[in-house]
Formats: C-alpha cells, structure tokens, sequence
C-alpha cells in the first residue's frame, strides 16, 4: 500500500470507528452497568481489568475473530452470510444481540458515504464486526490495523461508560487506556491470523452480567 493509500485507510478508520460516527456506541455498556451495580467494577483498576479480560478472553475476542473473518471472505456474499449468521448466534443475551445487529445497521447505513458494492454482498443484517471487517476489507485496509482500532474504540468506549457510572474520573480512564496498549496490539496481531476455530469466551461473569442486565430497574444504558 503506497504511502498516499495508507494516510487514506488511516482517515477512514479515524472516521469510521471514531466516538463521532453515528452508530449509538454511547448508548450500550456491554454489561458493565450491571457488573458495576453488583460491585465487580469498582475502580480504575477493576475497570482496566475488565476490559482486558473481554478483549482477550471475552465477547471483544470473538468481536475480532469474526471481523478478521469477514475481512478475508469480504468478495464472497455466501461465506459473508455463514459468518453473519454465527456472530448473530454468538450473541449471549438478547441485550449483546441487540446492541451487535442496532450497531452493525447503523455503521453500513453511515458507512453507504464511502460507496462500495461490498454492501451489496453483505447480508441484510449483520452484527457490528462482520459489517466493519467487511467494508474495511473492501476498501483495502490492513486487517491487524483494523482489529486494533476496533478494539481501541471498544475500550475507549467501555471507560468512557466506566466515568459515566462513577467508577473512574476522566485521568484515571485515560491511564486505563494506556495502558491497555500493548494488550491491545498483541491481540490484534493474535486476531489477525485466527480462524473461526479459534473463537471461544471464558468471561462467564461479564456474560452474566449482560443477562442481569435485562431485569435491572434502573439503568443509564440499553445494555
């Protein structure tokens, strides 16, 4: 990729994965307003633990064993399907469903600004990573740099919920994103030559937490 090519991934990446882009990321907490509630995130560094767990054990790890999918079979609409389908099956709770098929609606129809015949290929609906892998595979981007952006704006997401829930102030949260750099990274270089055989959660409470979720009374976010 020539120097002028890499600059553009880079912006739509930016663009696409960025806080601003009108998806409703805002809106979901993953579950963590209820591990929050039940006293598992306490701090910054329950919250930095947390996040680190679901990034490398967790629903974040399928995230990007699925995105790592869709970006290689992008020019296959039938592989896209089977793909879609499984991250739709995945989904551990109505709430983790709901907030991975909203948010992958969302990205394609603003996504539709970069025009591509990708979103002729792709199913109807399509969870979150199978919507961004495809398109960033069709536009050319490198997958290791998409799965670690996508990951960063996971945990970007999930500390800014984590401040909003009182757990953590702004510094603090900042710290907790640096220092899940190198997590990060490594991660995406692991998700970046995965297969489907590879996909697999051990964060049986963070899945609890989204299934309690559901019942609780008061809630700042929709999942």
């Amino acid at each position: 990729m020539t120097g002028d090519h890499e600059l553009q991934a880079l912006l739509r990446l930016t663009a696409w994965l960025s806080p601003a882009f009108p998806v409703g990321s805002f809106a979901y907490s993953g579950g963590l307003e209820r591990a929050v509630s039940d006293g598992f995130v306490c701090d910054a560094a329950s919250l930095a633990a947390w996040i680190g767990t679901l990034i490398e054990h967790g629903s974040a790890w399928n995230d990007a064993v699925l995105l790592a999918e869709s970006h290689r079979q992008q020019a296959d609409p039938a592989r896209l399907a089977e793909i879609a389908a499984l991250a739709e099956a995945l989904a551990g709770s109505r709430e983790r469903h709901q907030e991975t098929m909203l948010l992958g609606d969302a990205f394609l129809a603003a996504a539709q600004a970069w025009p591509d015949d990708v979103f002729e290929r792709l199913p109807s609906k399509a969870a979150y990573p199978i919507a961004v892998g495809a398109v960033a595979g069709a536009h050319g981007i490198g997958l290791e740099k998409v799965i670690a952006v996508f990951l960063h704006a996971y945990a970007s997401q999930a500390v800014s919920a984590g401040i909003r829930l009182g757990v953590a102030g702004q510094r603090d949260g900042v710290a907790v994103l640096a220092g899940l750099e190198e997590q990060i990274a490594a991660t995406a270089r692991q998700a970046a030559g995965s297969t489907l055989d590879d996909l697999g959660s051990a964060a049986i409470q963070a899945d609890i937490a989204s299934l309690r979720h559901e019942t609780q009374a008061t809630r700042l976010f929709r999942s």
